[in-house]
């Protein structure tokens, strides 16, 4: 190791284990970490206090994971990206710091933040060292067979698997305690101000060590069941990991090796169970390439531009009793009520609620996206405007404009004793469970349940006329 410090900048990879600029970083030199806490500028990019509570706590498990390893941490706080660049040149210059180690970002903002960072640093001589870490392949890398992104899932995938190697693959320790640096002192984080977050430490804890503990028991017990439970909200199948990969307090290389070390080393076939999962995560890695390979998406731009076109119905009665859990459908209810009391929601739930809003009632995807970001503590871009996209029939990989999930269908077929809808509908707790999915109208006024505002058969021809419109 050199003597020459080096500064790392943590940004979604709140993990001192198998972090690749931290790896290299300290290869070269003693280490001082910074972030950049910049709340407002995140609000402004759509994320809500429960994701920010979340992310300003595994901040806090970071710096103390750091200061085990005498790795001090600092602080710049900021209300936008337009002052990092200046800033973070000032805290390198005056820590006497040789380069500075960071992890890519892809969505379009991130990247003409990082860009901006760079070139100041350049021009004062100083070293840059830029890494991929957060996905297996630099957006670029994984192309058709005519040059361009994928704008498919299904041969993204394949290609991925085809192309992984032991490099992408390999995992780095966290650093070995270096020589404390004693005249640098860590930064205290600043409160997150007027916070309306719902979710609880107990149920959410920060920080790299929880998410290995998730990750094990995951493992050991729920992954047995993924491929038959995963659809199944009440089952509690998934891994529930997205929150700490979103923020990077694990690595997909992390996930993805475990698993594989419990299917004899494959990650494509052997256990069905454990090869979908893995493709869940590699789903992830797709919607970060789409960011870079289709810019206007980060624009929340449909992907399918002819869809710009559609006419959608501006009805803010409608989009307000979808997002409070009174659309008179059991299981849309249930899901959008987990959503804004625990900041979480079931993926097969993600996509039903998505085409109720952008196919029943006909409402702009965009407003959907925008309420799921605010309250969701795993929100993060590539994956949720995919997503929703994908769901409104606009985007990548999408849905035809003619699948449109029924959602008393889903609700039997998913949550076959309606316990997840007792869960979070207590108005039918004590309804017959084969009841829960279409109360009729005497059930309704009863307990006090609404009744279904749209009729499903009506709300489908409507939307397949719109889309049939833009041909």
């Amino acid at each position: 190791m050199g003597s020459k410090r080096q500064l790392v900048w943590f940004r979604t990879d709140l993990r001192c284990e198998d972090n690749t600029a931290l790896h290299h970083a300290a290869q070269r030199g003693p280490v001082i970490g910074v972030i950049c806490w910049t709340p407002k500028q995140w609000r402004e990019h759509g994320h809500g206090d429960n994701k920010l509570d979340f992310w300003r706590r595994g901040i806090q498990a970071l710096a103390n994971q750091l200061g085990h390893l005498n790795i001090p941490l600092r602080i710049i706080a900021s209300e936008n990206f337009d002052a990092l660049p200046d800033r973070i040149l000032e805290l390198a210059e005056t820590l006497e710091c040789e380069a500075l180690h960071f992890n890519d970002e892809y969505g379009l903002n991130e990247r003409h933040r990082d860009r901006q960072v760079s070139e100041v640093f350049h021009q004062r001589g100083l070293g840059v060292h830029r890494y991929t870490d957060q996905i297996a392949f630099t957006p670029g890398e994984l192309l058709t067979g005519d040059g361009r992104y994928y704008s498919v899932f299904t041969p993204f995938y394949k290609s991925w698997l085809k192309n992984i190697g032991a490099d992408q693959l390999q995992q780095f320790d966290a650093p070995k305690a270096q020589t404390a640096l004693n005249d640098v002192v860590s930064d205290d984080l600043p409160e997150l101000e007027a916070s309306h977050k719902v979710i609880s430490r107990e149920d959410w804890p920060a920080g790299e060590d929880a998410a290995q503990d998730r990750l094990a028991r995951f493992l050991q017990k729920r992954a047995h069941q993924y491929d038959s439970g995963r659809d199944f909200p009440a089952m509690k199948a998934t891994s529930g990991l997205s929150a700490w990969l979103a923020l990077g307090m694990i690595s997909w290389r992390q996930c993805i090796n475990a698993a594989a070390a419990r299917n004899g080393g494959h990650l494509g076939d052997g256990d069905s169970n454990l090869t979908s999962w893995i493709s869940e995560i590699i789903w992830r890695e797709f919607y970060q390439h789409v960011l870079v390979g289709f810019p206007r998406v980060n624009r929340h731009e449909p992907f399918q531009e002819h869809t710009k076109a559609l006419a959608w119905r501006n009805s803010d009665e409608d989009f307000e009793r979808w997002c409070k859990g009174n659309t008179g459908y059991p299981l849309v209810d249930a899901a959008m009520r987990q959503l804004t009391t625990t900041g979480w929601m079931h993926n097969r739930l993600r996509m039903v609620t998505a085409m109720f809003l952008s196919k029943h009632l006909l409402i702009d995807w965009r407003r959907g996206e925008a309420f799921f970001l605010q309250h969701l503590v795993d929100g993060e871009l590539g994956a949720n405007n995919g997503g929703w996209q994908w769901a409104a029939s606009t985007g990548t990989d999408a849905a035809p404009y003619f699948r449109i999930f029924n959602p008393t269908t889903q609700s039997r077929r998913f949550d076959p004793e309606g316990m997840f809808i007792a869960e979070f509908v207590p108005e039918l707790a004590n309804v017959d469970a084969k009841k829960r999915h279409a109360p009729d109208a005497v059930t309704c006024k009863q307990t006090g349940y609404p009744v279904p505002m749209v009729d499903h058969r009506v709300a489908r021809q409507r939307a397949l006329d719109a889309f049939k419109a833009l041909s």
